[in-house]
């Protein structure tokens, strides 16, 4: 069974499965996290939806990419976790299964090239408080904490 964190489904409510994959990017003694600024003000781990024949994998690599500008190695599955929530930027309700991953953040290649999102360089305690999700923290919280 997989563990669900957040709010649940609302009774009578469609969801959209939306698998994605995010990252836990650690590099002395920090983590290397997004600040989303729209459509709400959100600290989050990278990345984002695994696209249709897309695995968990590339999905990782791209997303992380697309939303910090760095480039990853060495992912490495720590689990998986369910959240039922409305996505204001796609005006759907989805059920979110997140595949969370350690991974290394080895270089910066360019700043991130999704819009209102800006990389930043926090503690594990700090990610472990700040991080807008309860999975995301639970995850991090099972690592350093």
């Amino acid at each position: 069974m997989i563990r669900r964190f957040g709010e649940p489904p609302l009774k009578g409510q469609t969801y959209r499965l939306r698998p994605g994959a995010y990252a836990i990017l650690a590099r002395e003694n920090r983590l290397l996290v997004t600040l989303q600024s729209k459509p709400y003000v959100e600290f989050q781990l990278p990345g984002g939806g695994i696209d249709p024949g897309e695995n968990a994998i590339a999905a990782l690599h791209r997303e992380v990419k697309e939303e910090t500008g760095w480039k990853i190695s060495n992912p490495r599955h720590l689990g998986t976790f369910r959240r039922f929530v409305f996505m204001p930027e796609y005006d759907m309700w989805a059920e979110k299964l997140c595949h969370i991953f350690s991974a290394t953040p080895v270089y910066a290649l360019h700043d991130p090239l999704e819009e209102f999102h800006s990389v930043q360089w926090v503690t594990p305690e700090e990610a472990a408080v700040i991080l807008g999700n309860d999975g995301d923290r639970y995850f991090v919280n099972s690592m350093f904490c």
